[in-house]
């Protein structure tokens, strides 16, 4: 039998990249990535967007996800992009996938696509991690006691079986933030991550700060990340990956560079290495 062939319209050259930024929340936080995929894809035609497929025997939209979050973690700063055969108002594309999707899944922003990678602007991300039943003075002397070691080893069933690897050197910035707790005890604790191989979670950094102190933690941590993007080295802190893409895009329509295009867009032969 021969293949199935995509339809002539699925065939079409894509025209057009969007960057989208969205998030998870509440119950939601415990979809797969899978299983979003699957819910962003059925999303996709219910919005009628005349998104791009690949060639050869078994066609498939070009989506490509970034950094996702693991399961059960929330999130407001999760990228994907999607390739278009015909091009669309950022905006009415946002509120077109926003609608289509459940409540839980929202698409805060999307973009049209500059210059460079998006995967390479994801160096780091910002995580706040909520700790029923912790005094807050208490988790400041457990972030105290975990800063000081030079490595801390912790272990993580994965695909390959049972890992363990040190979760202390990704660690840029750990503090015990002064905000108002979701609980009466509550300690909430925000922890800056460099992406590298392993790649060190949130609750990674949770079971390292545990090997060196004991926190009475009466309930499930709640993670979220609040950020994803590049790493600003000075500060320790974590700029926004689709900056440069707005500022192209103002670029195109007023003919002068943003704030964020004064140097060469990632890619190029000229552009300067991040620390």
């Amino acid at each position: 039998m021969a293949p199935v062939q995509a339809p002539p319209s699925q065939q079409l050259p894509a025209v057009q990249k969007l960057r989208v930024r969205f998030a998870k929340r509440g119950r939601l936080r415990f979809t797969s990535h899978r299983d979003f995929q699957r819910a962003f894809e059925r999303a996709v035609r219910r919005a009628e967007l005349p998104v791009a497929f690949s060639h050869g025997f078994s066609p498939h939209p070009k989506i490509s996800y970034a950094g996702a979050a693991p399961t059960g973690a929330a999130s407001e700063a999760e990228y994907l992009e999607i390739s278009l055969t015909h091009e669309r108002d950022a905006e009415q594309v946002r509120a077109a996938l926003d609608e289509a999707l459940p409540p839980g899944l929202d698409v805060l922003e999307v973009v049209v696509a500059g210059p460079g990678a998006l995967a390479e602007r994801l160096e780091a991300s910002e995580w706040r991690i909520a700790l029923p039943g912790v005094d807050p003075e208490v988790a400041t002397a457990a972030v105290e006691a975990f800063l000081a070691r030079e490595e801390i080893l912790v272990e993580r069933m994965t695909k390959r079986g049972l890992r363990s690897f040190d979760c202390r050197g990704a660690v840029l910035r750990l503090t015990v933030a002064h905000e108002p707790a979701p609980v009466a005890t509550c300690a909430i604790l925000q922890v800056v991550l460099r992406h590298g191989t392993p790649a060190v979670r949130p609750d990674d950094v949770l079971a390292g700060v545990l090997e060196v102190a004991t926190l009475p933690v009466t309930g499930p941590a709640l993670l979220t990340r609040l950020a994803q993007g590049p790493l600003i080295a000075a500060t320790g802190t974590v700029d926004d990956p689709l900056a440069r893409d707005r500022d192209a895009t103002q670029a195109t329509a007023t003919g002068q560079a943003g704030p964020h295009q004064t140097h060469p867009a990632e890619g190029d032969a000229a552009a300067p290495s991040v620390p």
